[in-house]
């Protein structure tokens, strides 16, 4: 299954009237205001939406976060920090946060484990326990995974408000939660890698591209990527540096700890 996040903005033309008076009057400039409309397209997933700014959780029927545009830092004296070279896209850093993408190109790349009996009992139970729950088409069932409180599973990268399992119904595109259950499974389904080990954000994440330089995957790689995402995502991906589609990860102690997407 491959699902699409890309969405393309189409502008429309700002048209503007100069009227010049004659001999020597000064020139007049009136110009109408300028709109912009996006034209989304949608295959399998929802159209992404950038997070919001200040950080405020996403509404119920949000859906795939991707990449604000770089903006500039503000320099230890209060000004703007120099904005030349702007245009290109921010590195995320190495180690990212928790779900952040990790992805070294300077570091040797972990390795990807497909096989499930290596994962410690409570891992591999918990990832079995959600994949039953994606399988069958009900998404209450993901209910007594998520937790609750401190405890419960990451959905977004900015808080959300309300419930979570209606949360993720939102981002379905049926609108029942099934498309939704559907990636889960997928991400679920790919190999993964075991990060920072030894301590406390020793972490199981699927799929291994979170922590892989994607322009170095090998087409074995890519065809295991192009599962989850387009081509054209890819190359998106691989603008800014990192995989910033879902991703989940579970605990060495078999805590389902975030299933989120962007960056």
């Amino acid at each position: 299954m491959r699902f699409s996040m890309s969405a393309r903005p189409r502008g429309l033309a700002l048209s503007i009237l100069i009227a010049a008076s004659c001999l020597a009057l000064p020139l007049c400039l009136t110009s109408t205001p300028s709109y912009a409309l996006s034209e989304i397209q949608r295959e399998d997933l929802p159209s992404p939406v950038t997070p919001p700014a200040n950080g405020d959780s996403a509404a119920p029927g949000a859906t795939v976060p991707m990449p604000e545009a770089p903006r500039n830092k503000p320099s230890d004296g209060g000004q703007p920090a120099d904005d030349t070279d702007k245009s290109e896209p921010e590195t995320p850093p190495a180690n990212g946060g928790i779900t952040s993408p990790r992805a070294d190109p300077d570091a040797p790349p972990p390795a990807v484990v497909y096989d499930l009996n290596t994962l410690p009992e409570p891992v591999k139970r918990m990832h079995g326990l959600i994949i039953e729950a994606c399988k069958s088409g009900d998404i209450e069932k993901l209910r007594p995974l998520i937790g609750k409180g401190d405890a419960m599973t990451q959905l977004s990268l900015g808080d959300i408000d309300g419930d979570p399992v209606t949360f993720l119904r939102g981002l379905s595109g049926d609108g029942d939660g099934q498309e939704i259950l559907a990636i889960l499974e997928e991400v679920l389904s790919a190999g993964y890698v075991h990060v920072d080990t030894g301590t406390p954000q020793e972490l199981y994440v699927w799929p291994y591209f979170f922590a892989l330089p994607l322009d170095k995957l090998d087409a074995r790689q890519r065809v295991e990527l192009f599962k989850l995402v387009t081509a054209s995502d890819y190359d998106d991906m691989k603008q800014f540096g990192a995989y910033i589609f879902y991703r989940v990860g579970i605990t060495p102690t078999g805590q389902w700890l975030f299933f989120v997407a962007g960056d």
